[in-house]
């Protein structure tokens, strides 16, 4: 591998300049200095690339700004000894340069602190708003779909159930029971300073069937579908198979939208009761081992204690878990502007909003039921 050397000298004839050696990227910070240190003069220059053995797009930039440096001075300017495939690549290096560098951003002051803050705040609301608008066209897509059912894609249903609801369910299940198992061992150790133990059936079966078994369940589905529809459709729409379905006469909400939400809305039901049921399970177990809670006597405190809203105030908020999960992943996909990049942004964003809203959903349904006393 021959490195790259440029050297300067002038004559009679002006400015001459010759360029020798591997031109490649990798080699070109041991003459970068020797480059920039090259002042521009005016008059005849010649470059001299007859000993150039290699040039990619790096060495094609150096010898274009060179290039370019001279000329802005007044030179003339020419070539020798240039291969064709080399002059194509400088030319093609050279009509992409910038012709405005640009400038290094001032420090940010309080200012522009302030109109961030606002840009920020406002692009908040115009997103709200969006995401309102998208939940109001799915809503009426959906009512619409209930109507006509016949327009509904069974196929893509049914597949969807499947991959969000079936095939989570080891995950979900496993969950729960590890949910039960904590609380019954953390609720023993606490009230066994008590002698309070037969109360950790009261423990297990209000915080499961009430909260965390449901909301636990929502969390993992976005996490896992969530994230999965919005990065299927955000591909679709980077390979703009979107605006073909559009151009096809196909509406993609009613094609793509309508079966996930679906989907959803039926499994996550399912999902949640299950979760219950492995909670309690695990509960059982844990407290037969660690208290002497025997299982006969846990489902008769269950029975006795437990009252049926419990479970019901869990399984109500499923629907509109779904509904919020749905609709974020598919808007979170329909923003997506046409990179893989994007594609990964918007995921996130998707997982992390659903997870949020879930939360906010479930606070609110707190509020709600303490009030109304359930």
């Amino acid at each position: 591998m021959t490195p790259p050397k440029i050297t300067s000298e002038r004559n009679s004839d002006g400015t001459l300049v010759r360029i020798a050696g591997e031109m490649l990227t990798q080699s070109l910070e041991t003459v970068e200095n020797d480059f920039a240190a090259i002042h521009p003069s005016d008059g005849p220059v010649t470059l001299d690339l007859t000993d150039v053995d290699a040039l990619d797009t790096g060495g094609a930039w150096l010898v274009a700004d060179l290039a370019g440096r001279f000329t802005s001075n007044g030179a003339t300017l020419q070539f020798k000894g240039v291969l064709p495939a080399h002059a194509a690549l400088i030319d093609t290096v050279s009509h992409n340069i910038p012709s405005d560098p640009g400038k290094l951003a001032k420090p940010r002051g309080f200012t522009d602190w302030v109109a961030h803050i606002g840009q920020g705040t406002y692009g908040t609301w115009q997103d709200t708003l969006s995401i309102l608008g998208f939940l109001g066209l799915t809503l009426d897509r959906l009512v619409r779909t209930l109507l006509r059912p016949w327009r509904l894609r069974r196929a893509a249903l049914v597949t969807h159930m499947e991959e969000t609801g079936f095939k989570a369910l080891p995950i979900v299940a496993l969950m729960g029971f590890l949910i039960g198992v904590v609380l019954a061992f953390q609720g023993a150790t606490q009230l066994k300073q008590f002698g309070a133990e037969i109360f950790v059936v009261e423990l297990i079966s209000i915080s499961i069937l009430r909260e965390l078994g449901i909301l636990l369940t929502a969390i993992i589905v976005a996490g896992r579908s969530g994230s999965a529809f919005t990065a299927s459709i955000g591909s679709m729409k980077v390979q703009e198979e979107i605006d073909a379905m559009r151009t096809l006469g196909l509406d993609p909400i009613e094609v793509l939208v309508i079966p996930r939400v679906l989907a959803l809305l039926i499994m996550l039901p399912i999902l949640g009761f299950v979760a219950d049921m492995a909670g309690l399970f695990g509960g059982a177990l844990m407290s037969w081992i660690d208290l002497g809670v025997s299982p006969g006597m846990f489902v008769t405190r269950l029975k006795e204690n437990t009252d049926v809203w419990q479970l019901a105030v869990g399984l109500i908020k499923a629907p509109f878990f779904a509904l919020v999960i749905g609709v974020i992943a598919c808007w979170q996909a329909m923003q997506v502007k046409g990179s893989s990049q994007s594609v990964g942004q918007r995921t996130t964003a998707s997982v992390v909003q659903s997870i949020f809203m879930v939360i906010a959903i479930d606070a609110m349904f707190s509020i709600f039921f303490s009030q109304i006393g359930v």
